[in-house]
């Protein structure tokens, strides 16, 4: 049950835990102790107004994306100004909610005294990075094959994305047809590194939609009858998803693929691994990804910094 009125709890390893209604976070900070004590503080104060402010906008965010922006919040329009690359296609400002309120917190950070901070709204990430600090981004491909062992134990993660500051990446962000995202597609997930959280997040969604095929096994649904506070409607999400033949996982992979490549051309994202019933393809030549399907000890010694260096 979501709590009505916006609540803290201070974690273990120097985490915030912060929650309203729908909006999780987990947020850290390194540096200063005065100055992140301060910005913890100051990301609060923003955190409990975040969530009226877009409930006051919500018929206007669950619309489909058109030509003028018919929202006034910052947050808002960042959602808005996030999605209207692909609004050709369908598309509402929700598909970048998640990334653009981590965002939106974040900006408490970006100060002098912070040497490091992220904030994690459900998987969907923005980075603050002074200059020489870096950041590693655990990937788990498939959430289906977490137990609860795996939860008690802590996270067995497929891999992790090192960012570090010289990259022009502060926003990651996971997409995909299993957890609590919707998609038309059967991607297990979709993870992608933008410029900032509100472009990673949209930028997943539409990837993730790509990386498809049809067959009469893959069972869809209603958006709303499968949420019914669903912005989708009636277009069709993918509910289930059998055991594919390798030839179609690969065709789904490479149309998705082909996707996050324009996506990537047009400054739209910078990296993205996608993952779909244990193949993956990512839009840089990584070695250990070209062996077809990496062992996960492969997977965890790929570093996407290096491949850029």
């Amino acid at each position: 049950m979501h709590s009505m009125h916006a609540c803290r709890n201070w974690l273990p390893d120097n985490r915030w835990h912060f929650q309203h209604g729908p909006i999780d976070l987990i947020i850290h900070a390194d540096g200063n102790g005065g100055a992140v004590a301060d910005a913890h503080e100051r990301a609060w104060s923003r955190f409990t107004r975040v969530l009226q402010e877009l409930v006051g906008e919500l018929p206007a965010l669950r619309a489909p994306v058109g030509d003028t922006c018919p929202v006034h919040g910052v947050v808002a329009q960042r959602m808005w100004a996030a999605c209207t690359p692909y609004r050709s296609g369908f598309i509402t400002s929700m598909a970048a909610v998640a990334g653009a309120v981590a965002q939106e917190i974040l900006n408490c950070y970006a100060r002098d005294g912070i040497d490091r901070a992220w904030v994690n709204n459900g998987g969907d990430i923005a980075l603050h990075l002074a200059p020489g600090q870096s950041a590693s981004v655990g990937v788990v491909s498939d959430i289906s094959k977490l137990g609860l062992q795996q939860l008690r134990n802590g996270l067995v993660m497929d891999g992790k994305l090192h960012i570090t500051s010289t990259m022009p990446v502060r926003g990651v962000a996971t997409s995909g047809w299993r957890g609590r995202s919707q998609s038309m597609g059967i991607a297990d997930s979709v993870t992608v590194l933008a410029h900032t959280a509100a472009q990673a997040d949209a930028a997943a969604t539409i990837v993730a939609n790509a990386v498809n095929v049809q067959d009469a096994r893959i069972s869809r649904m209603p958006a709303w009858l499968v949420r019914d506070d669903s912005d989708l409607g009636g277009l069709h999400v993918t509910v289930d998803v059998p055991a594919l033949p390798l030839a179609q996982v690969q065709t789904a992979l490479q149309r998705g693929l082909l996707k996050a490549q324009e996506l990537k051309a047009g400054g739209l994202l910078w990296f993205a691994l996608l993952a779909c019933q244990g193949q993956y393809a990512a839009t840089s030549d990584l070695a250990a990804l070209e062996q077809g399907a990496p062992s996960e000890k492969n997977i965890a010694e790929v570093e996407v910094g290096s491949v850029f260096a």
